[in-house]
């Protein structure tokens, strides 16, 4: 029989091995249990990733701060285009303006080196384009209807030179100015012989004094070529018999050269010194020289009953008119009987009229280049427009 002694130490191995048997199961289910904490984790994880992640909708103020490019992007229009002139070249610094219905706001700027403008933000509406540029005709688009983010390019927008309607001031003595004139006209012959004291080659010249223009006409009548010439007149006319009351021979054309002289110097001292005093106009032709030739002959047979006055505006030629005519009522003091009558004022005055525009198509077309002392620098109008000529 075992001692009890024997009996406890076995009793307690057993209780020794129960309580590590025990331990061994709660390490056990702590080790199972360990594994499963990060892999709920990591799935509660893998979870919310997998769902997609939505924005939170802006806030009124989020809404307020949007950039205006944005809002422009979302729903104004652009319009854009390019400013070129007729050859096709850009123009920079051209002003272009963009305008919508009554009271909408004007927009302006200028086109870039390029020549091209660009309006961004335009509300959806019609518009209208215009462009100006110094020295160019004002351009005027039809109406432009842009939508709602729309893109509108517009074709190149060709600008035209504008005819030039200047007003050029000549500041100095009125009078010196006036006899300058006096000198460069009476220096003007055609080769040298012929007087072409009525020409005017600089366009921009300043108008004589009525003191000056009784000086010019009272030259005119008194050159040595003038009386040339009307001893010419007086010979065609013996040759073609006109006045036969003055009859033949010596006396006939005696009679005929005191006609022809009393024509010219009645028609010279009216037409180009007092009709011009009285109505203030300049009874000299200016040279055009520029254009084609269908306007330069359009402007100088014009001239016969158009002139340019003191105040450099273009009027009605009452000087030149009013000057064949009262020449030629004159005419009746010194004519035969036979011829003298309202037919031979109305055929007279109108003969010169005639005759003045055939001059000044010579002047424009034939004169210049047999000219001297035409003055340097100075070839007619130098633009090709309408300009006004003042002198104070």
């Amino acid at each position: 029989m075992p001692r009890s002694s024997d009996a406890v130490q076995i009793k307690d191995v057993l209780i020794l091995l129960q309580l590590k048997r025990s331990l061994f199961q709660s390490v056990l289910i702590i080790a199972i249990m360990l594994p499963s904490v990060p892999l709920v984790a990591q799935q509660s994880v893998s979870s919310a990733d997998s769902q997609p992640t939505l924005p939170d909708a802006p806030s009124d103020a989020q809404a307020g701060t949007q950039s205006p490019a944005v809002a422009s992007q979302q729903s104004g229009a652009t319009l854009s285009g390019t400013v070129v002139d007729k050859q096709g070249d850009v123009l920079q610094g051209a002003r272009v303006t963009v305008s919508g219905p009554a009271g909408a706001p004007v927009q302006t700027l200028q086109s870039g080196n390029d020549g091209q403008f660009e309006f961004k933000g335009l509300k959806p509406n019609a518009y209208q384009l215009r462009v100006t540029a110094p020295g160019m005709i004002t351009f005027t688009s039809s109406q432009i209807t842009l939508g709602a983010g729309e893109f509108h390019i517009l074709p190149p927008v060709a600008l035209s030179i504008s005819p030039v309607n200047a007003s050029v001031t000549v500041s100095g003595n009125n009078k010196k100015l006036s006899e300058e004139q006096v000198h460069i006209a009476v220096q003007q012959r055609i080769v040298g012989v012929i007087p072409n004291f009525y020409s005017s080659y600089d366009w921009n010249a300043p108008p004589m004094l009525a003191k000056q223009k009784f000086q010019l006409s009272i030259r005119s009548i008194v050159d040595p070529v003038s009386f040339l010439s009307v001893a010419g007149v007086a010979a065609a006319e013996q040759y073609q018999n006109v006045f036969p009351a003055y009859g033949g021979g010596l006396e006939g054309y005696g009679k005929r050269y005191g006609a022809a002289l009393a024509n010219h110097v009645s028609g010279t001292l009216l037409g180009r010194a007092v009709y011009p005093s009285i109505f203030h106009q300049d009874p000299r032709y200016f040279y055009k020289g520029t254009g084609s030739i269908e306007s330069r002959a359009l402007y100088a047979i014009s001239a016969s009953v158009v002139a340019r006055g003191d105040n450099g505006r273009w009027e009605p030629n009452y000087s030149r008119v009013l000057g064949h005519f009262s020449a030629a009522a004159s005419s009746n003091l010194y004519y035969p009987a036979s011829d003298r009558g309202a037919s031979l004022v109305v055929f007279n005055g109108l003969a010169g009229i005639g005759g003045d525009a055939l001059s000044n198509l010579i002047r424009e077309f034939v004169l210049k280049r047999f000219t001297s002392h035409v003055p340097q620098g100075v070839n007619g109008n130098p633009k090709g427009g309408t300009e006004e000529v003042r002198c104070k």
